[in-house]
């Protein structure tokens, strides 16, 4: 996070002097006060500190309230995505999208393992190992669009073709199969933001005839960009992707 430098004291230079009079010294006294007010430093309030906001993210999550958070959402998007099966138009070709990380399997062992930092080596480590838990309530939501015959495909920011291997068993460890497609990130879209990018692709499978009820995802960039009738965020207390 980049905070703001405070703007520096400034001095009070280059004042004309003051022609000699007949008043009092309590107006000389008054006017240095007055000077001295109009160039005070301004209040600043400090920002969170890093420890306390480690703490409450640990708390949040800890608690229950991150869990009961989740299956909140989840149950938004199940009700959603029911309601509209059940008015489903012959011929229709109905479809959900899922993210992967923090939506259907949570890292969060290695996020409290490394105390929140990021480091690449670890995060390889840990893809590879394909040790990822399921987000319980995303998992039972993706088993009901399966139950509901709908196409889930899956769109995350996992590496095409590194990550592949250890994303496809870590989601056949977890239950999650059944989906149409897992798109990954290629490597010449290293460029794109995340939002470019994903919705592209789910513009691409709306260019295969399918009609996307529901996108889930737990970041803003899984969500921006359209070509889904509903989205669906999901609480991230840990980090943010652009």
């Amino acid at each position: 996070m980049e905070v703001a430098s405070p703007e520096p004291h400034r001095h009070v230079n280059n004042i004309e002097p003051i022609p000699a009079c007949h008043w009092c010294r309590g107006c000389v006294v008054g006017l240095c006060m007055a000077l001295a007010g109009c160039h005070s430093a301004p209040s600043l309030q400090e920002p969170l500190n890093l420890s306390q906001a480690k703490a409450a993210v640990s708390h949040y999550q800890d608690s229950g309230a991150y869990a009961r958070d989740l299956q909140q959402s989840a149950d938004l998007a199940r009700h959603w995505i029911e309601e509209r099966c059940a008015r489903r138009a012959a011929g229709e070709r109905l479809a959900v999208v899922f993210d992967i990380d923090e939506t259907l399997l949570s890292n969060a062992p290695l996020i409290r393992r490394l105390d929140y930092a990021y480091l690449a080596p670890e995060w390889v480590a840990w893809v590879d190992s394909a040790e990822a838990p399921a987000i319980e309530p995303v998992r039972a939501l993706y088993r009901r669009c399966l139950e509901l015959g709908l196409e889930v495909f899956l769109i995350t920011g996992r590496r095409d073709p590194s990550d592949r291997p250890a994303t496809v068993v870590n989601l056949r460890r977890q239950g999650l199969e059944g989906y149409a497609e897992l798109i990954l990130a290629q490597p010449g879209e290293r460029a794109l933001s995340t939002t470019q990018r994903k919705s592209g692709a789910r513009a691409a499978i709306e260019a295969r005839g399918y009609i996307i009820i529901a996108n889930v995802g737990d970041q803003e960039s899984d969500l921006r960009g359209g070509h889904s009738e509903r989205s669906f965020k999901l609480q991230n207390p840990f980090y943010i992707m652009e």
